[in-house]
């Protein structure tokens, strides 16, 4: 009966979640729909194709990444309200999670076209099944910004959030990544997940100083979903070492005067700021 609905429902995009590394994570009705839409729209035809060659799914497909989604986001619909049936897939997981998918998905609704998900695999859920962190209560950040600066601006917004906290991290950045939640998170229970569902598969537990230790002497490669525990309601304060440490970061990273340093570390700690200035003025700035 679910057939014949869907097999007569002309005109819908069906969001369709694909792998996030091994071609068995992929829904039988997601096999289904790939094959009788009459065309495919993907963020990377190439590794789509060999998706579809190992399901034996002959469907016309088109590309249609990041940089032209607006652009071609036209056609869809287009050819949606031409009556067409249109599967739109991302490179791996579910489209629009950290992917190319949201404008389409908002220009088709916009323009009355119905929008079905073909729900399957994402990065996030999978790394929070098997982290042991609690994940009745989540929230996720997407990619962690590449500069340092706007990275560790992020973390400190974060630094009060007491639901689990989920991110995506470049390899070569999660060592100053670490050493940055250390800093201002302490001793956060803290899960590096890698290369899920791939042949070389891995968890990575403990607080940001064991995770460094663990990771030392190692050549990180892969697709990484850092996983931080939330705030409990007793955390430990900061040195005034650590205090110092962030002071003098700050100068390095901005050039900033001694009363912006102290503002900006008084604003990350939530400290008073008479107590971060009386350290302030025990110090040697360069």
């Amino acid at each position: 009966m679910t057939d014949n609905l869907e097999k007569r429902s002309l005109g819908k995009l069906y969001v369709t979640a694909t792998p996030i590394g091994n071609l068995e994570d992929i829904t039988l009705r997601a096999i289904r729909i790939l094959r009788e839409v009459d065309e495919i729209y993907a963020e990377d035809t190439r590794r789509t194709r060999k998706l579809l060659q190992a399901y034996q799914i002959d469907t016309p497909i088109y590309s249609l990444y990041d940089a032209v989604e607006k652009k071609r986001s036209r056609t869809v619909i287009d050819r949606l309200a031409a009556g067409s049936s249109i599967a739109y897939v991302s490179d791996a997981g579910t489209p629009g999670i950290s992917d190319p998918g949201y404008l389409l998905i908002s220009e088709a609704l916009q323009a009355g076209m119905p929008v079905v998900p073909v729900p399957g695999v994402s990065a996030v859920v999978a790394a929070l099944s098997a982290s042991g962190l609690p994940m009745h209560a989540f929230v996720f950040q997407g990619f962690l910004p590449a500069k340092p600066g706007q990275r560790r601006r992020m973390l400190n917004d974060c630094r009060t959030e007491k639901r689990t906290m989920v991110f995506y991290e470049s390899p070569r950045r999660l060592r100053s990544c670490l050493e940055d939640i250390g800093k201002l998170m302490g001793t956060r229970p803290i899960v590096v997940a890698r290369e899920l569902t791939k042949l070389h598969e891995e968890f990575i537990r403990g607080n940001a100083e064991e995770i460094l230790e663990t990771l030392s002497g190692r050549s990180l490669k892969g697709e990484i979903t850092l996983i931080i525990g939330g705030r409990q309601e007793k955390e430990r304060g900061y040195s005034d070492e650590e205090l110092m440490d962030m002071l003098r970061e700050l100068g390095r990273e901005a050039s900033l005067s001694l009363r912006d340093r102290v503002a900006r570390v008084t604003e990350m700690t939530g400290l008073p700021r008479k107590n971060i200035y009386q350290i302030a003025l025990t110090g040697k700035f360069s």
